[in-house]
């Protein structure tokens, strides 16, 4: 991955707002408020953040499975933002998704063969005689038995249905997939085995992901760069051992500081920041900083500007107003990389 390389996909000022009044609720849900930034060949860009935060939905967006309320959406210097179906027809062979729950997402009456056959048809990757051997490299590419082909999700394991999701993911050779909670609903070990395939992929063929999970222990193992969201909004963003090592935004080093340490001496060395109360409801974002009603920080400027997302170091952006203040805190809540 190069960094002058233009961004493969880019997300300019991107807004999506849901009205909840026909459900009985009052205005709008501010799901994703306003978030620019890019994915590079070959990155595995890490989106970080509390259940609610709106990095689903930002990753809907980026899909086009959602219609942005506002921004815009360039994959490969093309605007997608209005794109009829029609026109997304080849975008989406090289934008691809691996959703949270695999049985959900894979039609339990069809065979594992017809699962990954279905895109190669759908996109006419491939002539029917040859879409067989097609099925069974990819099935070989996870790490699943060429008998796997007559058997349908029910057969499998929670696993072993994620590797088939992940095949029907790589069988059109996208060039970005977007994992969304991926591994969340896997056993720990299974967790393991499934974060060392998404790795050995990417390396092997060179896709980007942007790969979506509130465990941060696996996206920073995963991870070139990290995006932190708060209420919609990114508000840190910088390379994963950066974020790690040297959180700038306050709501960084809360998320981190919650992050257990295996080593004993460094967990009691390390100080805790607990964010009051609960985050806004997304139909009543404060104004300024969404994080000043629970920031320690806050000053009354935080309650009235909004922060930009600015450049403090090379490569490290965050939007806060005290980001150089809140360097010092850093220090005593990061997790170390000997003890993380």
């Amino acid at each position: 991955m190069s960094v002058a390389e233009a961004p493969l996909l880019e997300v300019r000022e991107v807004r999506k707002q849901f009205d909840v009044s026909r459900f009985g609720g009052e205005g709008a849900v501010h799901a994703v408020n306003g978030v620019t930034f890019g994915v590079q060949p070959r990155e595995v860009l890490g989106l970080v953040g509390e259940s609610g935060c709106g990095k689903s939905t930002l990753g809907r967006l980026m899909l086009r499975l959602l219609t942005p309320t506002s921004g815009s959406v360039v994959f490969d210097g093309r605007d997608i933002t209005r794109a009829s179906h029609r026109e997304l027809v080849p975008v989406r062979r090289q934008l691809q998704v691996i959703f949270q729950d695999p049985y959900a997402s894979l039609n339990p009456l069809m065979t594992v063969e017809d699962l990954l056959a279905e895109p190669l048809r759908t996109h006419k990757v491939l002539p029917r005689r040859e879409q067989g051997g097609r099925v069974r490299e990819l099935l070989e590419l996870v790490g699943l038995p060429a008998t796997a082909t007559r058997r349908r999700p029910s057969e499998f394991s929670g696993g072993q249905q994620q590797r088939v999701a992940i095949a029907r993911a790589l069988a059109v050779e996208p060039r970005l997939i977007v994992a969304d909670e991926a591994l969340s609903a896997l056993d720990v070990s299974i967790q393991a085995q499934i974060l060392n395939l998404f790795l050995d992929v990417q390396e092997r063929l060179g896709i980007s992901y942007v790969f979506i999970s509130h465990n941060l222990a696996v996206v920073r193992h995963i991870s070139h760069r990290v995006a932190v969201m708060y209420l919609g909004k990114v508000v840190e963003i910088a390379g994963a051992e950066a974020v790690y090592a040297r959180p700038r935004h306050p709501y960084t080093q809360a998320l981190l500081s919650a992050l257990p340490v295996a080593d004993p001496d460094v967990e009691r060395a390390r100080r805790r920041r607990v964010l009051p109360g609960d985050p806004p409801t997304p139909t009543r974002i404060p104004s300024g900083c969404p994080l000043h009603t629970r920031c320690w920080l806050a000053t009354e400027r935080c309650a009235t500007e909004v922060p930009a997302l600015r450049e403090i170091e090379p490569g490290h952006r965050t939007a806060c107003h005290h980001a150089e203040r809140s360097a010092a805190d850093a220090e005593a809540i990061v997790v170390s990389t000997e003890g993380g």
